[in-house]
């Protein structure tokens, strides 16, 4: 028995084009045939684009895909790669007319054995169960006399299944087309189970994963082949594509790579996170058709920081940045805010709102938290008209602490069509920033972020020496109760039992559950945490279900530009 030289083919595909997706797959195949390699390995979903969610549902989608995938096996064959085995996945159909979740391997022109994902998740971000039929019994392929078992994704992190069926089949490698969506801290667990995987089943698990931004959820990449042992032998860049190669001895034994192969420098979680939520944002815009993109620029932490990913993500010359001074804004945070621009190279504009703010007020006799929320509104205004005027993608920057408590405006700060730090906590905002300084610092570049906006204390700056503690706990404090009510989902009593005091949990549970409603109407963004708002996290609006002692009224609007006031019960 020969060596076997396998292939893993981190690509980016886009959901519904099948054509550009389908190229991709062949450029792959050719790069791997090209490197010597017998077998490529591709993502799941690779040819249809991942979720493809109700599309697979399709009558019409389904027969295109099918066919899209018979023809690719043919243009391989054409371009002299038919002696290849490509592992593709794509859309399949069951006997039942139902859509499947399926690995179909490529193979002298024709569409060779296909196995179909077993265990379909129906948790978190995931709906599979609702969409997919099952597929059931284990698929080896059989390469130059090496056995491979082929399995995707969820199949090895469930126990049992496919995996436990080939335990005893005499495997010399598993190879496992995923679509693991990133989330922070999460690649050390594919690993952990990676490694459990191989050390039963006695053989290599070569794990290939999806890269790229597909609405709210980011792909990482960051495919890896570890040894029967369990130990790291090869793994891919983060947040790009790339190709690993690696060889199957024929007298059995560890896989190698090539001469020269070294593994990539390991990024700590916090550049990880950046790098998650500057790839969401571009291929949001890229996928959509978008080339450039607004946003108001406050002099504060997060609009400087949407702008600087904003500016990694697409060039700082496709990125308007329009600050819209009210008679509150102070000369420091103008001062930032063309500080910022200078720094990025942003196309920067003035946009005084005080002319439209006393419109509105002399007509509405509009004051106190109103007054505020109508500058919010009017910034809304002015960057939907910029967008309709001149087609950038507008993005909205709160992050994930504000929209917990509702610290945005309805239709003020929350406008827009992309949400590039809604799933950062307030904390992570100022980590993410000082990151991207330091990382600046280190290569000799200008730090994008003025630092001033990085260590001032954060305000909406709607009134007179407003700062955002005035009406909530500090920034670690309620992160820490988000991190436990938000997203490990504890109640009221297990909350004063982890130590926290009445008051902060009765304000923060009171904050975040009368909030629900406005979440629902904000932009998409990249998931980054286990728990996201949107698909993560779906609770009722219309609930009396209180966690605190006082309940309070579903429906009101305590906001302010980029921070919140509490409001009456029932405000609009």
């Amino acid at each position: 028995m020969s060596a076997l030289r396998i292939a893993l083919a981190q690509v980016n595909p886009a959901v519904g084009d099948l054509e550009a997706n389908a190229a991709a797959v062949h450029a792959a195949a050719a790069r791997a045939a090209e490197a010597g390699a017998a077998v490529v390995l591709l993502p799941e979903m690779v040819l249809t684009g991942y979720p493809v969610e109700d599309l697979a549902l399709r009558g019409s989608f389904q027969r295109a895909a099918a066919a899209r995938l018979t023809q690719l096996a043919a243009e391989l064959a054409a371009d002299e790669l038919g002696d290849l085995h490509v592992v593709v996945g794509t859309l399949g159909t069951a006997t039942d007319g139902r859509p499947t979740n399926t690995a179909a391997v490529l193979h002298d022109g024709a569409v060779g054995p296909v196995y179909t994902k077993h265990h379909l998740p129906n948790y978190g971000v995931f709906d599979e169960y609702r969409i997919f039929a099952p597929g059931t019994g284990p698929v080896v392929l059989e390469v130059g006399g090496h056995r491979l078992g082929l399995a995707i994704c969820e199949d090895i992190w469930v126990d049992g299944g496919p995996v436990a069926e080939l335990a005893g089949a005499g495997l010399d490698a598993l190879l496992v087309l995923n679509g693991s969506p990133y989330e922070y801290g999460k690649g050390a667990v594919r690993r952990r189970l990676a490694r459990e995987r191989a050390t039963r089943l006695r053989c290599p698990v070569a794990y290939v994963n999806l890269v790229g931004g597909q609405d709210d959820l980011v792909f990482d990449g960051h495919s890896f082949v570890v040894d029967a042992a369990g130990d790291l032998v090869a793994a891919a860049r983060g947040f790009e594509e790339d190709q690993l190669l690696v060889e199957l001895p024929g007298g059995g034994g560890a896989p190698v790579t090539p001469p020269g192969y070294a593994l990539p420098r390991e990024r700590d979680d916090i550049e990880q996170m950046y790098a998650a939520v500057v790839l969401g944002l571009r291929d949001y815009v890229r996928k959509n058709g978008f080339t450039k993109v607004v946003l108001g620029l406050s002099g504060g932490i997060d609009s400087a920081l949407v702008a600087a990913v904003a500016a990694d993500a697409i060039g700082g010359a496709n990125v308007v940045g329009v600050s819209m001074p009210s008679r509150y804004s102070s000369d420091h945070s103008r001062g930032d805010a063309a500080d910022l621009a200078a720094r990025i190279g942003l196309d920067y504009r003035v946009q005084p709102i005080a002319p439209m703010v006393d419109a509105f007020e002399d007509a509405l006799h509009l004051t106190g938290v109103p007054a505020e929320n109508l500058q919010a509104r009017m910034r809304g205004v002015i960057l939907m008209a910029v967008s309709n005027a001149e087609g950038p993608l507008v993005l909205a920057t709160g992050n994930k602490s504000e929209l917990a408590v509702g610290y945005s405006t309805i239709y003020g700060d929350a406008v827009g069509g992309f949400a590039p730090i809604k799933d950062v906590l307030k904390t992570r905002v100022w980590a993410l920033a000082r990151w991207r300084n330091e990382a600046a610092d280190a290569a000799g570049e200008t730090p994008p972020i003025p630092w001033s906006s990085i260590e001032k204390p954060p305000s909406a700056e709607l009134r007179p020496g407003q700062q955002d503690s005035d009406s909530l706990p500090e920034y670690e404090l309620l992160d820490d109760v988000l991190e436990g009510y938000v997203d490990r989902s504890l109640g009221r009593g297990e909350l004063l039992a982890s130590g926290f005091d009445a008051d902060t949990v009765e304000l923060v549970l009171s904050l975040v559950d009368r909030a629900e409603w406005k979440r629902r109407q904000y932009p998409l963004g990249p998931k980054v945490t286990a728990m996201a708002f949107g698909r993560d996290r779906r609770l009722p609006v219309t609930t009396r279900w209180r966690e605190q002692a006082a309940a309070v009224a579903v429906g009101s609007d305590p906001s302010t530009a980029d921070g919140v006031q509490p409001r009456p019960a029932g405000a609009p």
